[in-house]
């Protein structure tokens, strides 16, 4: 191929000929270095030459920023590294690598907690627990999300703003700041206010740590061991079991009295459904009218185990009556016609009301879910049937791989609950009665 000394002037006077895709010229003054013009228009200084056998061709760069010294320049280091065995396009190569290596590296290094704690809850909303193999629940996602939140938003019922998150201060730390002192710190100031909540944030927030560890966008980026360290260790608020909060059995005529007298229909059935359910708190809130079937007398709950099928459990003839007798607003069974959703979000204050007539302690709306638990041991109930009813996962060999109890089997031991209830709970009810006309004898008012 013929040589020319590579001029300004030559260098913007060539052109792609008509006719052809690309067209060269190749200096005097290096060698292999050409300038190559397209049919486009682009020009671009390269370096063509022997790796191995075959013809080698790289781009140097746009006239308009690389002179003609400096493209000999290149073109000469290149012939070298040919020269010395190597290969430039493997150097090109690692030094691309390497460069995005200092990227990441840099962002690594500059990611705040809640740049980290973001791709975690898109990592939780859409990969599968390896603890139960199903998909995560969206109150499981939506409790990380409020254990980050700053808070200061506006309820939405009642006067006032949100509180923050234990997990809120912690989020704008950048990751390789995220020491076992910083975490020591937080620790001690949170729990001093609300232990439980800063237990329960700490758990989160240790998984959270090992999810990084395990990612390369992160990995690295948190220091090993931060969470395990005995300064952390000695600052976690110890778990201890609530005591209380249950219903005992010489209550129930009070608590019953007190709640069928609630202004508010609702509330009283939602109260009444989650006590002779075992239902979880949520679970029941969010019960549709097509989750009942008043003929077979069956119940379709939207499990926190089994997010996806839910559970199916007996609808007892009183609760049946209670359910039927609410107003149909919308969807939900326990509709509301002031909250956002539909449906009822605060049962607490009701039920507090009720407490308060029936001259009761402080009992959660949990502790009815504990109640059911616990006081359907008078009636000599299988564990594994109240734990089937309640949604809690078999914890048995037996329950686990051997035992399916239909809704029948369910349904026989439902309706000895159900009675035993209302029986100490001095209620009158004649399931053949169209209207059953309810009234509570032992601990009326």
């Amino acid at each position: 191929m013929a040589k020319i000394n590579f001029t300004a002037g030559r260098i913007n006077g060539h052109s792609c000929p008509n006719g052809k895709a690309q067209a060269f010229l190749w200096d005097s003054g290096a060698s292999g270095l050409g300038l190559r013009a397209t049919a486009a228009g682009a020009r671009t200084f390269i370096w063509q030459g022997k790796v191995g056998g075959g013809t080698v061709r790289m781009s140097i760069g746009d006239p308009r920023d690389w002179g003609i010294d400096d493209a000999r320049d290149e073109a000469r280091r290149l012939k070298r590294l040919v020269d010395a065995g190597k290969d430039p396009r493997e150097e090109a190569a690692e030094q691309r690598a390497a460069h995005e290596a200092r990227k990441v590296e840099a962002r690594r290094q500059s990611a705040l907690v809640s740049d980290a704690w973001s791709a975690y809850l898109v990592y939780l909303a859409t990969s599968i627990s390896p603890k139960t193999g199903k998909p995560r629940s969206p109150r499981y996602i939506a409790d990380h999300k409020a254990l980050a939140a700053p808070g200061g938003e506006e309820l939405k019922r009642g006067k006032g703003t949100t509180v923050r998150g234990p997990l809120a201060p912690l989020m704008a730390v950048k990751l390789p700041d995220l020491s076992a002192k910083k975490i020591a710190t937080w620790l001690s100031e949170e729990a001093s206010a609300r232990p439980a909540n800063a237990a329960h944030a700490f758990r989160l927030l240790r998984a959270f740590v090992h999810w990084c560890a395990h990612r390369d966008e992160f990995e690295g980026a948190v220091q090993d061991g931060v969470c395990d360290s005995k300064i952390v260790k000695d600052v976690v608020p110890k778990s201890h079991v609530k005591q209380g909060d249950c219903l005992q059995r010489e209550q129930l005529g009070a608590w019953f009295s007190a709640v069928c007298q609630l202004d508010n229909p609702v509330a009283s059935a939602y109260l009444q459904a989650t006590l002779l359910t075992g239902a979880r708190r949520e679970e029941m809130a969010q019960l549709k009218w097509s989750d009942l079937d008043f003929r077979w007398g069956s119940m379709h709950v939207r499990d926190k185990i089994e997010t996806v099928t839910g559970r199916v459990i007996p609808l007892g003839a009183y609760l049946a009556s209670v359910l039927n007798a609410l107003p149909r607003r919308n969807e939900f069974v326990f509709s509301s016609h002031t909250a956002e959703s539909g449906r009822i979000e605060e049962p607490r204050y009701p039920h507090s009301l009720a407490l308060s007539a029936a001259g009761l302690g402080p009992l959660t709306i949990h502790g009815l879910r504990r109640s059911f638990a616990s006081l359907t041991e008078w009636v000599e109930v299988p564990a594994g049937v109240s734990a089937q009813i309640m949604g809690h996962a078999p914890s048995a060999v037996a329950e686990r791989h051997y035992i399916r109890r239909s809704i029948d089997q369910l349904r026989h031991w439902n309706t000895r609950i159900e009675a035993w209830f209302l029986a100490e709970a001095g209620i009158q009810f004649d399931p053949e009665q169209t209207n059953p006309g309810l009234r509570v004898v032992n601990g009326a008012t």
